[in-house]
C-alpha cells in the first residue's frame, strides 16, 4: 500500500500539521473523488463527525466542518479527512462509497444541520421529530431547568457553566485551568466483603 501521505500527495490534499494523527484539509468538490480513492485502497469508514466552530478562539475556515475518520486494516493506519463548509452549505452523501456512512451521516443532519446530498434517507436518529433545531449548533437554546439534589442543594446551569467554562467563579469557585483533583482514593474491599457479596449474588 501506498504511504499515507504520498497517497494524499498524489490526490492533491493538504494536511494539518501537527496534528496527533494524519488530517487532510478536502474540497466539498473532490469529497467523493477522494473517498472512492481511498476506498479502493482498502479504507474503510469507522466513523464522522460535526464541528461548530462558532465560538472557537482560533479563526476557522468557515463555521463547520464535518471530519471522516478513516481506518486501514492491514496497514493498522488512520488517517482523518476535514471538509470544511458554512451553514447552508450541503456535502455529498458517502453512502455509496462506504456504507457505514448511512447512519453517521443522519447524527450529524440530526444534530447540526449539515445536509448530505443523495443520502437515501436523510431523517433524524437521534432527537425527537417535534424537536426544532440542531442542539449540537453552539447557538442552539439549551433550556435548562435548575437541579435539585436530595440534600436540598440546587444547580443552576447557566450559573455552574460559567464557572467551569472559566468566564466566572459561579457556583463551582473554578475559574479555568486543570482540576487538582482528590488525593485520597477510594478504599478497595476487603476480601472479607468481596466474599460475602459473592455469596449474595450466589443465594
Amino acid at each position: 500500500m501506498t504511504d499515507t501521505k504520498t497517497l494524499l500527495r498524489n490526490a492533491g490534499l493538504e494536511w494539518q500539521e501537527g496534528a496527533l494523527e494524519t488530517t487532510a484539509i478536502v474540497a466539498k468538490a473532490k469529497l467523493k473523488d477522494t473517498a472512492e480513492q481511498l476506498q479502493r485502497e482498502d479504507w474503510m469508514l469507522l466513523d464522522l463527525v460535526g464541528v461548530d466552530y462558532l465560538e472557537f478562539t482560533v479563526k476557522q475556515p468557515a463555521r463547520f466542518a464535518v471530519i471522516y475518520n478513516l481506518y486501514h486494516i492491514a496497514q493498522n493506519a488512520r488517517v482523518f479527512l476535514k471538509v470544511f463548509l458554512e451553514d447552508g452549505e450541503t456535502l455529498p452523501s458517502l453512502f455509496t462509497v462506504w456504507r457505514a456512512a448511512n447512519y453517521l451521516e443522519r447524527e450529524v443532519y440530526d444534530l447540526l444541520g449539515v445536509v448530505f446530498d443523495e443520502h437515501p434517507d436523510l431523517r433524524k436518529v437521534l432527537t425527537p421529530e417535534d424537536l426544532e433545531g440542531h442542539p449540537l449548533r453552539k447557538d442552539f437554546p439549551l433550556g435548562e431547568s435548575p437541579t435539585l439534589f436530595g440534600e436540598g442543594r440546587f444547580l443552576d446551569p447557566s450559573t455552574f457553566r460559567a464557572g467551569v467554562t472559566g468566564k466566572s467563579r459561579g457556583l463551582s469557585g473554578y475559574k479555568g485551568g486543570e482540576r487538582a483533583g482528590s488525593s485520597h482514593a477510594p478504599a478497595l474491599p476487603t476480601l472479607e466483603v468481596f466474599t460475602a457479596n459473592v455469596e449474595k449474588v450466589k443465594a
